[in-house]
């Protein structure tokens, strides 16, 4: 809905200069009316799309639940020998189940143990080797561009160092590993334009040892991580006080001031704000762009901070090494649920069990993710090099990018909100260009820039810096 105290302005509105790289056949008009922004609409889903949340099926994520809680303990520092017990045998399970549903993908999804030495620390007092499970689903236009999703396979109880008794961890976090199992298994018989990599991390109850190793290995490499999604805790809607459950609400952490931020960024932030506007925040509104709707059932409660409090998971590393991030988790979070013995106290049951799940959420969950990869895999990426210009004091706002690679890319939209606003309010598309005059007064704004594709899929939203030349 339009915000009332949104800006008006009743003047000359946008006009568009396309560079010598566009052809002018595709460039806007030169002039448009302000009254021809409307209200930023939520993305409605296609076709396929609607198709592919269809076969997410809550009966495989409960089979899958309940077979790694059959494992007795996931922890990480459990038997990695033993076929039938321990974090070793979850771990061949797992790689199977990858394996299986890479088979139907044509080749273009591949399946990898990825191992290492974890030097001994203050939960590990010996060296343990750690094994991720990594699943990559190669795109077929923009392979380079990589989104990442995953679980953590690994399990704990009250005391972190204790491997020997059972911890189930049936919502923390089978609960997200089954979310991205049967995600692997509806994407992989579809092929997407960038690359999806699914991954299911051990270590992390331990200090995050396998997403940090992962997130530094993908640094190294100069990977191009557009998007990282922890599932972690995504498998109960039971209130804590046994009220009402809250089946339809998944929240979404992410942080703001990035934590990868340098002095000299945050100089620049200082100074013309942002602090609302950093890439995790704008993967935050597109999830709720796209994934709340009919198709998903659910509400998307995005909470402003990084985490809970005392609490982490594996989008951190992420978040470190600088690429956009967040964690989704359940609702109302129980914790005689979680890092518990299992056992009866006072007529209580305590331990993390299966009984205490709710798939018929989780399957929701699976199609909140679902809906947000498959959107982000399949439109153009984010504006890059995105501008504005503040070399003069003006009264309007002219905002530059670079153009994207895509073959099938239509052009670019302005955004733009009142400072104090949360989400976008207003949209204007500005044609195949590069550069964009908006007679709205970039002092009491904020403007973004998207891309979009000629099949309408549209990009998460480029917050852009001040230029000066």
């Amino acid at each position: 809905m339009e915000s009332s105290t949104s800006p008006a302005p009743t003047r000359r509105a946008l006009l568009v200069a396309a560079t010598a790289a566009v052809p002018l056949a595709l460039a806007a008009p030169a002039s448009a009316s302000a009254a021809e922004s409307s209200s930023v609409r939520p993305q409605s889903p296609e076709r396929e799309l609607r198709r592919l949340l269809g076969e997410i099926d809550d009966r495989r994520i409960k089979a899958t639940v309940l077979r790694l809680v059959a494992f007795g303990t996931r922890h990480t520092l459990s038997s990695q020998t033993d076929p039938a017990r321990g974090i070793g045998a979850a771990r061949d399970w797992l790689y199977a189940q990858f394996q299986a549903v890479a088979a139907a993908s044509g080749g273009r999804m591949t399946v990898e143990r990825q191992s290492f030495v974890q030097p001994p620390g203050a939960r590990n007092p010996e060296p343990v080797t750690v094994t991720n499970i990594v699943a990559t689903l190669r795109g077929t236009v923009s392979p380079d561009r990589v989104h990442v999703v995953s679980g953590h396979y690994d399990s704990r109880i009250t005391d972190v160092l204790n491997f020997t008794d059972d911890a189930p961890g049936a919502d923390d976090d089978a609960s997200g590993v089954a979310v991205v199992l049967e995600l692997a298994r509806v994407f992989a018989t579809r092929p997407t334009e960038s690359t999806i990599v699914f991954v299911a991390f051990a270590g992390e109850e331990q200090g995050l040892f396998g997403s940090t190793y992962f997130a530094a290995q993908l640094k190294a490499a100069s990977a191009n991580v557009a998007a990282m999604f922890s599932n972690d805790i995504v498998g109960a809607s039971q209130a804590w006080d046994g009220t009402s459950p809250d089946p339809r609400t998944l929240r979404l952490f992410v942080e703001g001031v990035p934590t990868s931020e340098t002095p000299a960024q945050a100089a620049t932030r200082q100074s013309v704000g942002g602090e609302d506007d950093g890439p995790s925040r704008q993967l935050a509104r597109f999830v709720r762009d796209v994934a709340e709707n009919d198709a998903t059932g659910m509400r998307i409660r995005v909470v402003w901070r990084r985490d809970r409090f005392l609490r982490g998971s594996d989008h951190i590393p992420f978040l470190q090494q600088g690429y956009p991030a967040g964690r989704f988790t359940e609702p109302r979070e129980n914790f005689d649920h979680e890092h518990q013995d299992v056992r009866v106290e006072n007529g209580v049951q305590f331990g993390d069990l299966p009984q205490f799940c709710d798939f018929g959420y989780m399957a929701r969950v699976a199609r909140v993710n679902a809906a947000t990869l498959w959107s982000l895999a399949q439109a153009p990426a984010t504006p890059a090099g995105v501008g504005i210009v503040a070399a003069v004091l003006t009264n309007d706002t002219t905002l530059r990018w670079t153009r994207g690679t895509e073959p099938d890319l239509a052009g670019y939209e302005v955004l733009w909100r009142d400072s104090t606003a949360p989400e976008w309010t207003h949209v204007i598309p500005v044609g195949d260009v590069t550069t964009a005059t908006i007679d709205v007064a970039k002092d009491n704004v904020h403007f973004g820039v998207r891309a979009v594709d000629h099949d309408g899929h549209r990009s998460p939203v480029a917050y852009p810096q001040p230029v000066t030349t």
